[in-house]
């Protein structure tokens, strides 16, 4: 499935995968087109950014036809500036690693707090996680989702970056796996304290396995990143964490 990626303001990884870097946080989020439906990675950091990826997201899909839309939403990991935009896609279906959920309900008022430290105005904060959309679909293991013509792999890498970390694998000419934050280019990657290092590691080691060496590599935050990035950016947090 071929998208006109040019002049869109997002990047193309291939016919049909793209993403773009969001203002503000520098946060990918990406998109996954097949013939029956398609697939965006990350909502955003707000019900703002939430619109304006399914606004554009439609633009795109248009000239596929009138009827195409998002169908499917999968969020890598439950920090703020990747998941509060979710109510946006109200009406998709909805994926992210087994114990998102728990999150949401349970640590709501830590997702805004952690959104208000970072600079996002705390009722625009507080309004998103108000309506947050859960994940309809908790993916323990693997997860083969079929867009139509593009068999998408779902994969729980966590714990890591976070207790719940997921990558998405887009088959194609040149693999195409959507990192979350496991991988950052634009700034050291970031340990809070939802983070597992002891993990983390060997959630590289994961991604790496499901890429391959030829692949491309797309982090949370910058641009996109190969095979050796991603296993040098392996090796520094095992020597930060003292992990082998």
């Amino acid at each position: 499935m071929t998208v006109l990626w040019e002049d869109s303001g997002w990047e193309a990884l291939g016919p049909g995968a793209g993403r773009t870097r969001l203002p503000g946080w520098d946060c990918t989020a990406g998109l996954v087109v097949g013939e029956r439906g398609a697939l965006m990675i990350d909502a955003g950091s707000g019900l703002g950014e939430g619109a304006r990826l399914r606004t554009e997201a439609r633009r795109l899909l248009a000239p596929l036809g009138a009827d195409r839309r998002v169908t499917h939403l999968a969020l890598t990991h439950p920090h703020f500036d990747h998941v509060l935009g979710a109510a946006a896609f109200a009406g998709v279906e909805v994926f992210g690693a087994v114990g998102m959920d728990a999150v949401f309900v349970h640590e709501r008022d830590e997702l805004v707090a952690d959104a208000v430290r970072n600079g996002l105005d705390p009722p625009v904060a507080a309004e998103a996680a108000d309506v947050l959309v859960h994940p309809h679909h908790q993916v323990a293991g693997e997860w083969t989702l079929d867009l139509g013509g593009v068999t998408v792999l779902l994969a729980n890498v966590g714990p890591a970056h976070t207790a719940h970390d997921l990558a998405v694998l887009v088959p194609g000419e040149r693999e195409v796996v959507f990192c979350g934050d496991l991988v950052e280019e634009s700034g050291e990657p970031q340990a809070g304290p939802d983070a597992v290092p002891s993990h983390w590691p060997a959630a590289l080691d994961r991604l790496l396995a499901l890429g391959g060496e030829d692949a491309l590599y797309v982090p949370g935050h910058g641009a996109v990143v190969d095979a050796a990035f991603v296993r040098s950016q392996r090796d520094e947090l095992a020597a930060r964490f003292g992990v082998s």
